[in-house]
């Protein structure tokens, strides 16, 4: 008795050490915000005013400004100007801005349907903070209508190219091995290019975020997270009981990566389309159905020579282009920077690992280096990495 007693103290001691220095941490902390000892330092300097315009939401008659503090100092917004004239303006919630702090401003203004208009925030101490709206349209509102749009959007995008890459599969199945060596290559060039493509467009929005939000280690954090997460998963259908064939478990991790990127590209689609940047034309439709055709192609090539059902193949098309339609849906009617940073990166890293995945079988008995020195591998690698790029830009 007296050893467990001893042993429960020993323990609640461990346990009392591990908290005292977080606890002094939070002290000195809680004291450090009470006696605001940078208060003193900065004197009369003025204070640091960084407001982030996140969103503007035009409705008959109305502009909606959705703002975000982004300075350490609070703003307090005193005049609202449109297109340089100074119009009144009622804001939720009323008051200054602290550090992250949030506000709505609607604004009664008469937008003129296809034309550009700017929204410039004065703050109290004479700050200006400006947003170009390139060309004003009605913001979407969540409508069964709406819905069935954006749906079809990512349908026309997402699915369709996906499944017509599918259909691919029964002549993949009768290549020989040279030409096969050239389709896995071919499959590493496609994937190469949407692992660059997801980053550039990551850090790019990453870059317009609120510093606070840290859009790049978001992205970092993204990447790595789908990057490990993938690893575990293939890992464990490797070993369930009556396991699932390496091939299968490859092309499953494919679509699931290739899902990824399709949700991050839906948003991209649903907020550009939302915000009236660019217009759905057919030649939009057609440069993404072609850009995403070769997404299905690259899914089938680690189950070319494998007998797969037809259930597992339209498993795998709603994996990898259904995600369209969801990121459609979240960028058009609730679009948020933060999030689209995060799923450019879970898109990256899912890619990456894909990628590695691939790479780890793909040269079959011989050295890896020896495959990559191969006439077949060099010529499509290179001419996947060519295709998504042509294609590509039909969409830019």
């Amino acid at each position: 008795m007296k050893a467990e007693a001893g042993g429960r103290m020993s323990r609640m001691a461990r346990v009392g050490l591990a908290l005292l220095p977080l606890v002094l941490l939070a002290g000195l902390l809680a004291w450090i915000v009470r006696s605001g000892p940078a208060e003193a330092v900065r004197g009369e300097a003025p204070p640091v005013e960084v407001l982030r315009i996140q969103r503007i939401e035009l409705a008959p008659e109305q502009i909606t400004v959705s703002v975000l503090n982004d300075g350490p100092d609070p703003a307090k917004i005193a005049q609202v100007q449109v297109d340089d004239a100074y119009w009144s303006f009622a804001q939720e919630p009323a008051g200054e801005l602290r550090h992250l702090g949030r506000a709505r401003l609607r604004i009664p203004y008469p937008w003129v349907k296809g034309e550009a208009h700017v929204v410039q925030l004065v703050t109290s101490t004479g700050v200006t903070f400006k947003r170009e709206i390139p060309v004003a349209v009605a913001t979407p509102r969540p409508s069964w209508r709406s819905l069935w749009v954006f749906a079809l959007i990512g349908i026309y995008v997402g699915v369709v190219p996906v499944a017509l890459g599918l259909l691919w599969y029964p002549l993949a199945g009768r290549l020989g091995p040279r030409a096969m060596d050239f389709l896995l290559a071919l499959t590493l060039g496609l994937l190469l290019f949407l692992l660059v493509d997801a980053l550039h467009e990551g850090f790019e929005v990453a870059s317009g975020l609120a510093q606070a939000f840290q859009g790049v280690a978001l992205l970092v954090f993204g990447t790595g997270a789908a990057y490990l997460a993938l690893e575990a998963l293939g890992g464990w259908l490797s070993r369930r009981k009556g396991g699932l064939g390496g091939a299968w478990v490859t092309a499953l991790l494919l679509a699931t990566g290739i899902g990824l990127h399709n949700f991050g590209e839906g948003l991209s689609i649903g907020a550009a389309l939302a915000l009236g940047e660019r217009a759905l034309g057919t030649l939009l439709i057609l440069g993404f159905t072609l850009h995403n055709t070769t997404e299905g192609l690259a899914i089938i090539a680690p189950i070319a020579k494998s007998r797969v059902p037809v259930r597992r193949l339209f498993l795998l098309g709603l994996i990898g282009g259904v995600p369209t339609i969801a990121g459609a849906w979240l960028g058009g009617f609730v679009y948020s920077p933060v999030w689209s940073v995060l799923f450019l990166g879970l898109g990256a890293g899912a890619i990456a690992q894909v990628i590695v995945q691939i790479t780890r079988g793909v040269a079959g008995g011989r050295p890896l280096a020896a495959y990559l020195r191969s006439a077949p591998a060099v010529a499509g690698f290179f001419t996947g990495f060519a295709v998504m790029y042509g294609t590509g830009m039909l969409v830019q």
